[in-house]
């Protein structure tokens, strides 16, 4: 239900970024929806929810006057860190929608990685600026994917954005291959 986001970022490091190879991360595929067995931590005794799904969208670049710049992007599901109390096919796919509104905006981060002219002298503040910007975003459209679905309780407005979120994935299709 809630959305717990991890937001990582390293500043000119070389890192490598493998989502995925561990045994806490999934990777967000077209084809791998996530199932009950996913949810691996226990349910939070002070919270209500029927369930949270841990997800974060990680950005990480490096530049070098030899290759450029040149960045890595990932959307995992965290199993450690997310759980389920009410465990329905309907209330997974209320979850799944969360982990796919994470993918739409780490595509939205990629499109606009992609098209940065990168400069040496303001990057330090604008490669950070456009993660911060698409993080903000990301949060805002999580609250409000809760808010008016009344956290999955509105079916009407559950289906619906089910094809809000299936249809923004598509139209960010070209971005997909950010690994």
């Amino acid at each position: 239900m809630v959305l717990k986001l991890i937001i990582a970022y390293l500043l000119s490091i070389p890192v490598l970024f493998t989502p995925g190879k561990d045994n806490n991360s999934i990777p967000w595929l077209a084809a791998r929806k996530l199932t009950w067995d996913d949810f691996k931590s226990s349910p939070d005794d002070n919270s209500t929810n029927a369930a949270l799904t841990s997800s974060k969208i990680t950005f990480k670049y490096t530049y070098d006057s030899e290759k450029g710049f040149s960045y890595n992007i990932g959307c995992v599901f965290e199993k450690n860190s997310s759980w389920g109390r009410v465990k329905t096919d309907y209330i997974l796919s209320h979850e799944q929608g969360h982990f796919d509104i994470a993918e739409i905006y780490a595509r939205k981060l990629h499109k606009i990685v992609k098209s940065y002219s990168f400069d040496p002298s303001t990057a330090q503040k604008s490669v950070p600026a456009m993660y911060n910007k698409i993080m903000k975003e990301l949060a805002e459209m999580q609250n409000q994917y809760d808010s008016e679905t009344d956290f999955s309780r509105d079916k009407e407005e559950q289906e619906q954005w089910g094809e809000k979120v299936k249809k923004e994935l598509d139209k960010l299709k070209e971005y997909a291959g950010y690994k």
